[in-house]
């Protein structure tokens, strides 16, 4: 997949083995620090004249956190895509790994919203994100639908 031009790209390049590793360690020094779980309302820091002093962390930061840091850890490029950015036909067909024919297909049957911008059509990220999380419910409900056939079968 080709990087969006409004994305964020963590590196140009994969993660080195010791970059890897060293977020992996990151990883488990985080989970250490939140060893009572994401839930933990915040983190306990000392600062350089050993004074205390306390930083929220929402659960879901969390979250997003340890996502990014597994990624790494297993060599893997991180990118992100603001939900409010435009995206072209062919950023947006990369992220949902489809031509851009057939992306253009479904803009044309109004399954994904886009907008003129002159002649081109853009993509709104969140829009895009929320075809693809509706796609993928579809998708497992099918496949689930046929593993109940199958095991019917049986």
């Amino acid at each position: 997949m080709t990087t969006p031009a409004y994305a964020l790209a963590i590196d140009e390049h994969l993660p080195t083995e010791e970059s890897a590793a060293a977020a992996g360690e990151l990883r488990n020094v985080l989970s250490t620090l939140f060893a009572d779980g994401p839930d933990a309302p915040s983190l306990v820091m000392r600062d350089v004249n050993g004074k205390e002093r306390s930083l929220k962390v929402e659960p879901k930061l969390y979250e997003y956190l340890i996502r990014i840091l597994d990624h790494l850890e297993k060599g893997e490029g991180v990118t992100f895509v603001p939900h409010a950015k435009l995206l072209t036909t062919q950023q947006a067909a990369d992220i949902l790994n489809v031509s851009r024919p057939h992306l253009i297909k479904l803009l044309e049957q109004a399954a994904i919203p886009f907008e003129l911008v002159g002649r081109h059509r853009r993509i709104l990220a969140r829009d895009l994100f929320q075809y693809q999380q509706k796609r993928d419910a579809e998708r497992a409900a099918v496949l689930d639908k046929l593993l109940e056939e199958d095991g019917d079968l049986y």
